[in-house]
Formats: C-alpha cells, sequence, structure tokens
C-alpha cells in the first residue's frame, strides 16, 4: 500500500466520523466544566467512540475520575492522541478545548480501522485539569503514558505555527493573616489586604529589571468581604513564566522578596505554597516537520512570526519525556478575541472551529501514519525501547 493510498483511505474514514466529532465539540463547548470536574465531557467523548467501535476504553485513568484511555491496534509502534477536557472558569472553553478534544478523536477514529495494517497501537488521553497545569503531570506519574514512543496534539490560537514558544511555569498561593477589625477602628486592624497592594506594587516596580521573556501575574483570590469590615486574611495567586524552569527559579527570589514586603509592611503573617509547574516546552523536529506539511497540504499557512509565543501548558510535560508535538493553528479572529476570552470559546463553536478540526485531525492522522512509514524515523521513535516513567516501573 503506497503513502499516497493510505492519505486516501485515511480522509476518507475521518470525512466519515468529521460531522459526529464536530458535533461532539460544539456540544462540549455548550457545556463546559473546570477541571478535575469534565464528568459530562469524558462521557460524551467515550459514548462517541464506543459508538464507532474499535477502541478498548479504561475509565478513571491514574485515579482521575475524568481521565480515559480509548486504545485502538497493536502495532509496534505507539503514538498516544491527547484530548483535553477542562474549560476555564467564568468564562467557558477559552482556550477551545472542545476542539483539541474533537482534533484528537476525529484523529483516533481516522487511524483506527488502519492501525494493525500500519504496525501502530493508537491511544487516545483524556486528559483533564490542563488549565490548572495538573492533568497530564498526574497521568505521567502514575502512567497513563507508558509505553508510548510520542504523543501530540493540536491547539487552536491565532496564528498557524508548527513549534510555537511555550514557556516554562510556576504558580504559587500566597496567603496572608493579619487581623480582622471594624472600619471605624482601623487603628485595631492588620490589614491583610494592605500587604496584596504593596506587593503588587513592588511587583510592577520589578517588571522594569525583569527580563523580557520573562512574565510575572497575579490574581487576587480573596481580600475581604465588605467595605466596612478590614480584611484580615487575603490570598493572591501568582504564576511566573520564562524560557526555562532554571529561569523562572532565577526570578522568583525576587518576586517572593516582593510579597514579603507586603507582609513587613502591613505587619501580618505570610504563607508561600507552590500549586504547580510545567517545563518549556521541547518539540520533536521530525514530527512537526511532517505536521506543518500536510497542514499546508490542507491550505494551512505558516510564516515567519516574529512573535510566536504561548503561555504555558502540562503538556510540556509529556515533551520532556518523551518525542512530542504541539502545534498551533489559527481561527480568523482579531487579536482581542483570542485565547481565555468568552469570544474565543464562541468562535470554537462556529466555522473556524469546525475548520481547526477538519485541518488539525486530518493533519495529526497523517502525521502519525507518515511516522508509521518512515523508517528512519520509525526506528528513531522506537529505538531506545518505549517510554516507561521510572516511579511506576522498578
Amino acid at each position: 500500500m503506497t503513502s499516497g493510498a493510505v492519505r486516501e483511505r485515511i480522509a476518507a474514514e475521518f470525512a466519515r466520523h468529521e460531522a459526529a466529532v464536530v458535533d461532539l465539540s460544539n456540544r462540549i463547548g455548550a457545556d463546559p466544566e473546570v477541571a478535575f470536574e469534565e464528568y459530562r465531557t469524558a462521557a460524551a467523548v467515550v459514548e462517541l467512540l464506543r459508538a464507532h467501535g474499535g477502541f478498548v476504553i479504561e475509565g478513571k485513568v491514574a485515579g482521575l475520575a475524568t481521565a480515559f484511555t480509548a486504545t485502538a491496534g497493536s502495532g509496534s509502534l505507539a503514538i498516544g492522541l491527547c484530548a483535553e477536557l477542562d474549560a476555564l472558569p467564568g468564562i467557558g472553553h477559552g482556550c477551545a478545548h472542545n476542539v483539541i478534544t474533537g482534533t484528537s478523536v476525529a484523529a483516533a477514529l481516522a487511524l483506527a480501522p488502519f492501525a494493525d495494517e500500519l504496525d501502530l497501537t493508537i491511544r487516545l488521553l483524556g486528559t483533564p485539569a490542563e488549565e490548572v497545569l495538573a492533568g497530564k503531570a498526574i497521568m505521567l506519574r502514575k502512567g497513563a503514558f507508558d509505553g508510548l514512543h510520542a504523543a501530540m496534539m493540536m491547539h487552536p490560537t491565532l496564528k498557524d505555527m508548527a513549534t510555537p514558544h511555550i514557556r516554562a511555569v510556576r504558580h504559587w498561593s500566597i496567603s496572608y493573616r493579619g487581623r480582622t477589625a471594624h472600619a471605624s477602628r482601623p487603628f485595631e486592624a492588620l490589614n491583610a489586604a494592605d500587604a496584596v497592594t504593596i506587593a503588587q506594587v513592588a511587583i510592577g516596580l520589578l517588571r522594569q529589571q525583569k527580563r523580557d521573556a520573562d512574565r510575572v501575574h497575579t490574581w487576587v483570590k480573596e481580600a475581604g468581604t465588605a467595605v466596612n469590615v478590614i480584611p484580615g486574611a487575603a490570598t493572591v495567586e501568582c504564576m511566573v513564566r520564562a524560557d526555562t524552569l532554571a529561569d523562572v527559579d532565577l526570578l522568583w527570589p525576587r518576586v517572593r522578596a516582593c510579597f514579603e514586603a507586603g507582609a513587613l509592611a502591613a505587619g501580618v503573617t505570610i504563607e508561600v505554597t507552590e500549586i504547580a509547574a510545567a517545563n518549556g516546552f521541547r518539540h520533536d523536529g521530525d514530527l512537526a516537520g511532517l505536521f506543518q506539511a500536510n497542514a499546508e497540504s490542507l491550505g494551512r499557512t505558516f510564516p515567519d512570526h516574529e512573535d510566536r509565543s504561548l503561555g504555558s501548558t502540562d503538556m510540556a510535560e509529556v515533551s520532556v519525556h518523551m518525542p512530542a508535538i504541539h502545534p498551533v493553528l489559527s481561527f480568523d479572529s482579531p487579536p482581542e478575541d483570542g485565547n481565555h476570552t468568552a469570544a474565543f470559546a464562541r468562535t470554537a463553536a462556529g466555522p473556524e472551529g469546525a475548520r481547526a478540526i477538519h485541518d488539525g485531525g486530518l493533519a495529526l492522522a497523517w502525521t502519525i501514519a507518515d511516522a508509521a512509514q518512515d523508517g528512519a524515523l520509525r526506528r528513531r521513535l522506537t529505538g531506545s525501547g518505549p517510554f516507561v516513567w521510572p516511579s511506576t516501573s522498578g
């Protein structure tokens, strides 16, 4: 069977399922669920996979209620496709995880009938809680990615890029504790909200000294409940992003000093807790090149964008442990309607979302088929044996 014949047969199988997958994406988009609570989302994906057959499905993977795997084939080259399930609180699918899920599901369905013929194992991974940088890291540690030689997904954004710049990140919670008092007697209080204000001003000034690639952003989670009550407690969440975790760790002591300065000035105590972390993404050049060529054959273009930066993702943790790609395909939307906005969620539920599923899903499926038929690439991916996470395999 020639490579061209493989492409045609995969495309035909993709087309057979495409309408059902787009409908799945739209239903998920209309019913968003936040991190670790994606029960209806996971159930909808599993229901579609069961209806179309050909998959062995395992639920509650890695001890996570909404994580699952669906496997087709038993070939010697094992590839994972990641389907992100969670939405953003108050925004919905502002990062188009419904489209990401649709893209990976469509690719898996298109490849399933040919998996054994191509000597492939296809594993679709339903991954919760990407927005809090948690799901894939937990699944890695607990063995859900064991046995895979590579993993991939496609993410919508506002540009077409095969190898976007995805930064490392650490995420902290900072809690201040002071003393509550009536607002008419502020001299009896230790105002925890003042500590927040001082810290944020200090961080604003620190931005003059940080490197261009560094990012510091905060969210005030709690800082009082009423205008006539001096708050004795406040909580801030902070993320620091940089090219590598080493760069994050270089900047963090100065950022932490800003929070400690707030505590010192306000006379309150401080507690700092790290919530999550993720590496910068390591793209596999060969797989990324195949994806770009396949997407270009569908009409996508990949300009040499001066600004190639995106946010951060737990998929980067996968890329540290095995060959992986995380290309992005664009929605035709204005800059103000980009990722993490309600407008982006609305776009994902329309024609642009369907176009991304078509182009991204078919490009992923063809990329996996290409890798299966490329002797040199196949040997490189499988040459060191399947990936096994150290903590789960002696």
